[in-house]
């Protein structure tokens, strides 16, 4: 008795690790891919998309770097002489300046200056001299300078960067998505051929008992073997083309820093295109060239040349003479404010202007030059992208009209075949005759599944073009 309840005991257990295994294989048999899922995963995941993110840090650490010329400063000199014990000379002079924006600078100085070989324009009170002042430019670097044309660009720049940004997410998104519908293609096209293998060799079957009967002659067997031998070659090319497809889409794969691997039993989802629409935010577009004006490459171009304009602006700007001013209060009590009166000053003036002025002039010219260029680029550019959008619509409009009428001549092989295997069990036809419907009846399934992934490949292309990065 004991005996007989070891041996149920193992039965059930055989059976219960059976049906577990069967139950795992098929879950990973069954493993789905969706296009939505793998999207977030190249979002959320994939290098360039973190590269991508690094564009911005770029912009905002060019403009915390042009602003840095804006910042106060403190400078403090100090020099001193000694020599066989005599003291030639001790000069410390301390300053701390503030810049502002219209290249005016406010100056606070303090002078302490001694030695028996002092120079004589450097002498001040034994307690030092304090000074408060203010410099800047009349004619050129007024209006605009070097300080304020590097802020001005890197904030256009930081702007810039937004947009370049977007152009690179919109084309990686494309690219993956491209990928995935050519996996989809891969992985239809195999099933497509695993189906009609399997009716060959259903029909190969057929046919050997109808030979071993006595219903058939031998040369018909030779026939569907060779037709389940062409099918099976099929297929092997169908699967290492949805294998090497299947790579492709792993490239876009990554978890954290780590790249993944497409198993071969994971399948893509099928998708059709009004799904397509909504996940790339494409749904409800009436007219996209309108979106031109707020297109990335487009606002990156005016970025660029808002940038160039700046530029000419300044060289335009270098015409002008340099007169720089510089005047300072003096007096060697600084907590007395009244102390600060024009009885005691210094005064600065320099005055500078290049007669022929031929580099200003030359770098105004390179300036101008490069200012059109850009313009004419952009130009191209709208138009080349308006082109491509109307381009994108026109294909997508005309697989659509194209799929119609592949999907009814699918439809029609189908009732060809069915019609000629009924014929072929009444002896009334021939395995050529239905190979040769079969095979028609193949290359419109294939066609068909082609132009589906062609229009799913049109909407995508039709996002890239209007440089769209929703997410």
């Amino acid at each position: 008795m004991v005996q007989l309840l070891k041996y149920v005991l193992v039965f059930t257990l055989c059976l219960v690790v059976q049906k577990s295994f069967s139950q795992s294989k098929q879950d990973v048999s069954e493993s789905k891919l969706s296009f939505e899922e793998f999207l977030g995963y190249v979002k959320k995941h994939h290098p360039l998309m973190k590269q991508a993110e690094l564009t911005l840090g770029i912009g905002a650490a060019n403009l915390l770097k042009a602003r840095g010329s804006f910042d106060p400063k403190i400078e403090i000199d100090y020099d001193r002489k000694k020599f066989k014990n005599t003291e030639y000379f001790d000069q410390l002079n301390a300053v701390f300046k503030i810049p502002t924006w219209y290249g005016v600078e406010f100056k606070a100085n303090f002078e302490e200056n001694t030695g028996q070989f002092l120079n004589p324009n450097l002498t001040v009170p034994n307690d030092g001299l304090y000074s408060a002042g203010v410099s800047f430019s009349l004619a050129q670097g007024f209006l605009i300078n070097e300080r304020m044309a590097t802020l001005k660009k890197a904030k256009l720049f930081k702007e810039q960067v937004v947009f370049d940004r977007e152009l690179l997410v919109n084309n990686l998104l494309f690219e993956a998505s491209q990928a995935y519908f050519e996996w989809l293609e891969a992985t239809n096209e195999q099933r497509i051929y695993r189906n009609f293998l399997n009716n060959a060799n259903d029909r190969f079957k057929a046919v050997k008992r109808s030979v071993e009967v006595g219903d058939k002659a031998a040369i018909d067997s030779i026939e569907a073997k060779i037709i389940l031998q062409n099918r099976k070659l099929n297929l092997e090319a169908a699967t290492l083309k949805r294998r090497k497809a299947g790579l492709l889409v792993s490239n876009y794969l990554w978890i954290n820093t780590t790249p993944l691997e497409l198993e071969d039993t994971v399948e893509p989802l099928k998708i059709n295109s009004k799904s397509l629409e909504t996940i790339l935010i494409l749904k409800g577009i009436d007219d996209p060239s309108t979106l031109l004006d707020n297109h990335p490459k487009v606002l990156s171009y005016s970025a660029k040349i808002s940038g160039l304009k700046i530029d000419k602006r300044l060289k335009q700007n270098k015409l002008l003479p340099k007169i720089d001013l510089q005047y300072n209060f003096l007096t060697p009590q600084a907590d007395q404010i009244n102390t600060f009166n024009t009885a005691n000053y210094k005064a600065f003036v320099n005055f500078s202007f290049p007669i022929f002025l031929r580099k200003e002039r030359g770098d105004l010219k390179l300036a101008t030059l490069k200012l059109q260029d850009l313009n004419f680029e952009r130009a191209s550019a709208l138009v080349t992208i308006n082109n491509k959008i109307t381009g994108s619509n026109a294909v997508i409009q005309s697989l659509i009209k194209q799929n119609s009428i592949i999907n009814d001549m699918v439809v029609n092989y189908k009732t060809l075949v069915q019609a000629e295997e009924r014929k072929f069990q009444f002896g009334e036809s021939s395995l050529f005759l239905i190979n040769s419907r079969e095979q028609k009846l193949i290359d419109a399934q294939l066609k068909e599944n082609k132009l589906v992934v062609k229009q799913l490949i049109a909407i995508a292309k039709l996002y890239n073009s209007m440089g769209r990065s929703n997410f």
